[in-house]
């Protein structure tokens, strides 16, 4: 039986990281993208250390031609793309109110958040259509449904990839490609680190924010995708996925 193959864009750190993990120990081939070359070999290479297969692919998703590109040899070296798990994403800076943010921030979101993730919906369902069929998860957030103080533009980001992530599923429903978002709560992260650092929140009030007063781990989101992209969801597409310590549930 053929193995199955799967992309995921931010791959070397965090969630990403994370699902490439539960990828690779369900025996899928993985492709891991990313900026940074030395952290995404080394997660490749940590990976690989476990008789699994991965390769990593350096990629600036706000770079179209690059995305064509990781898609295109994936396919080239795998013979197929069956899941496409579009992770890599930024927060921003989160200074304070609307108005007090710069243009270039808001800028640097469309561009990863929404246009990065775009681009690998794109070329993903492309090569899927050749194929027979594929699953794409996208990674939402409580902020693609909810307004959240300090994160105007952040949750303007999110808001567009369920939206994205809705009509894609409509359009393609009857051609054998499903696609979903999940969408975390807060998550112990490099991302959620910087927010606290930043002084808009502490860990503790963040945390409170969630009726289980607790920070979700990156392995419970690669769950939450892992079945996403099964054939256990078979009949699941258009489907925003709340793995948020019942944040959304208030």
């Amino acid at each position: 039986m053929k193995k199955k193959t799967v992309i995921v864009t931010g791959g070397s750190i965090g969630i990403g990281k994370a699902t490439a993990i539960a990828f690779a120990q369900k025996g899928f081939n993985v492709v891991i993208s990313g900026r940074n070359e030395i952290a995404g070999q080394q997660a490749a290479e940590e990976i690989t250390s476990t008789g699994a297969t991965c390769i990593y692919m350096k990629v600036d998703i706000r770079n179209e031609t690059q995305v064509a590109a990781l898609i295109d040899e994936t396919v080239k070296i795998f013979g197929n793309l069956d899941v496409l798990v579009n992770n890599a994403g930024i927060a921003g800076e989160q200074s304070g109110f609307l108005a007090d943010n710069t243009t270039e921030n808001f800028r640097d979101l469309i561009d990863t958040n929404i246009l990065g993730l775009f681009f690998g919906m794109k070329y993903a369902i492309k090569a899927m259509l050749k194929s027979g069929g594929g699953s794409i998860v996208n990674l939402a957030s409580i902020a693609g449904a909810n307004g959240l103080p300090y994160a105007a533009q952040y949750c303007a980001s999110k808001h567009a990839v369920v939206g994205l992530t809705k009509a894609a599923a409509v359009e393609y429903a009857t051609q054998g490609i499903r696609i979903n978002a999940i969408a975390p709560g807060a998550i112990k992260t490099d991302i959620l680190k910087t927010a606290i650092d930043s002084g808009s929140y502490s860990e503790e009030s963040i945390a409170s924010l969630h009726p289980m007063n607790r920070l979700g781990e990156v392995e419970d989101i690669a769950s939450g995708i892992l079945f996403m992209a099964s054939d256990e969801a078979g009949f699941m597409t258009g489907n925003i996925l709340f793995v948020d310590g019942g944040y959304q549930a208030k």
